[in-house]
């Protein structure tokens, strides 16, 4: 059974670590089992190629809201995509504010763009759908874009869950119970909430409700990256018992059969050496 491989084009949230850049914000590329582009912000054409990953080779583009930080190179996907809007191909899933619009905002993609994928799938939390030999369900969040979603991939192997932006919510361990991995966005930590978003101590909980085999934060705000995202991991780590990774730019990290991997190596001796370092 062929594994699946995360690939961290960016690990940067929010509006000051994007428009600095002092952490990417390219979203995640899975690859492998699926080649698909989750939330693709700026820069995730530049750092897709940078890291041998050929955007023409996507064939499933999932947009979680409508925020620029998560969908800014969406429409480029769609054109490598369908292979220079030459083909109808893929698939796009999105919530109805990047494909509509909400409250006065224009939808994230032009009717050109909208125009091209094989399948464009409008998503809202509890749907789910079959695609590329996949089942990928929309789960709950609560952000400032009220159609925002995340997203659960059902593997042979296992489950692996992405929250995108949300402020932690009584009962949101329900949509990712069973993960074996879980990617949290946490912009700010402990001691230091911003409505709409997840902290340390949200994260927390949803680790401990949850339960996986391993969690990831990743997207980070400037508040985030001044206290250190692998103490705010750490801690987490400690006070739940569950592995639980700072995600870093350009990381890679293989999930499939045999376990969890990084980069080749073993997760656990890394994970000792960082906590060590």
């Amino acid at each position: 059974m062929a594994d699946c491989e995360l690939v961290f084009l960016g690990t940067g949230g929010g509006r000051f670590a994007m428009i600095t850049q002092a952490r990417r914000t390219g979203g995640i590329r899975l690859s492998g089992f699926v080649e698909a582009q989750l939330d693709p912000g700026p820069g995730a054409l530049v750092y897709s190629n940078m890291a041998g990953l050929n955007p023409s080779s996507v064939s499933l583009l999932l947009v979680s809201h409508c925020h620029l930080d998560h969908y800014s190179d969406a429409e480029v996907f769609v054109e490598a995509m369908t292979r220079g809007m030459t083909r109808r191909r893929g698939t796009l899933i999105a919530p109805r504010s990047v494909l509509r619009g909400h409250e006065g905002s224009w939808p994230c993609l032009s009717s050109y763009h909208l125009g091209m994928p094989k399948q464009i799938l409008e998503a809202k939390p509890g749907d789910s759908f079959e695609v590329d030999g996949i089942r990928v369900a929309a789960t709950r969040a609560k952000h400032t874009d009220p159609h925002t979603i995340g997203f659960r991939f059902e593997f042979p192997f296992g489950t692996l869950a992405y929250t995108s932006d949300t402020e932690y919510f009584e009962g949101m361990e329900a949509d990712y119970k069973g993960s074996r991995v879980l990617i949290i966005c946490v912009l700010r930590p402990r001691g230091k909430p911003w409505p709409g978003h997840m902290d340390s101590e949200g994260a927390l909980r949803l680790v401990r409700g949850v339960g996986p085999e391993l969690a990831i934060l990743t997207d980070f705000g400037m508040k985030m990256l001044e206290a250190g995202p692998e103490k705010e991991a750490k801690w987490i780590e400690e006070e739940s018992g569950v592995r639980t990774l700072a995600a870093q730019d350009g990381m890679r990290l293989r999930i499939g059969d045999r376990g969890v991997e990084l980069s080749g190596r073993a997760l656990d001796g890394f994970l000792r050496g960082i906590r060590s370092g």
